[in-house]
């Protein structure tokens, strides 16, 4: 069954990654997250600054600890004492080398779609970091745009509640409700449908399951 999954991953993969480049992202495939982390390793130059956000992909991969370990400068949201050198720490984060995230979603026609609370990981994918590099399992990848945005909001973002200790309808029953709570981990919802400048935005799709 695990290797049946594994080829249905790759296929689904794969048809995402041709409607990816015809949007200007670079895309690739890996079959594991070591391989996904080893060439995440090679893509950053030495001495770069190299950043990211809330992702649980990269940490549970990690691809953090080995930046950590690395030649790089690191900007890290999590090594903050105080919310206000947290706000900072993302603000810094914008003007990095490479930012690192995952996406919540992608649909098959190679649309990006995540959501957010504060805001800092989205706008790193709009603007601002030199390079941007996601890290996503193949099973994030939805039909459509629509189905995508569902995934976002009714699988990832009640997970990424609970996660984060969020007191939010969602947290409590696992579906979205729309919600204003001061907790609302979705306050914003961005679909990247192409990337502009070409090239800038990598994603690497792999074929395990990482993440929320």
């Amino acid at each position: 069954m695990q290797e049946l999954m594994q080829k249905h991953y790759e296929q689904l993969a794969r048809a995402t990654i041709t409607q990816l480049r015809r949007r200007g992202f670079e895309a690739e495939w890996f079959a594991t997250a070591e391989e996904a982390k080893a060439a995440a390793l090679r893509l950053l130059t030495e001495g770069c600054t190299v950043a990211w956000g809330g992702s649980a992909t990269i940490r549970d991969m990690g691809l953090t600890e080995a930046v950590h370990a690395g030649n790089w400068k690191v900007i890290d949201r999590d090594l903050a004492k105080t919310p206000e050198e947290r706000a900072e720490l993302h603000r810094q984060g914008l003007l990095s080398d490479w930012y690192l995230m995952s996406a919540n979603a992608i649909s098959a026609e190679g649309v990006l779609v995540n959501i957010d609370g504060t805001g800092n990981r989205l706008a790193a994918l709009c603007f601002g970091p030199k390079q941007v590099l996601v890290l996503c399992s193949a099973g994030k990848i939805q039909p459509t745009t629509e189905t995508a945005v569902s995934r976002a909001r009714n699988t990832a973002a009640p997970a990424n509640a609970l996660r984060f200790g969020g007191k939010t309808p969602c947290a409590a029953d696992g579906l979205c409700h729309n919600c204003l709570s001061p907790d609302c981990i979705c306050n914003q919802i961005l679909l990247t449908r192409a990337c502009r400048p070409a090239g800038r935005i990598h994603v690497f799709l792999i074929g395990e399951e990482l993440g929320l």
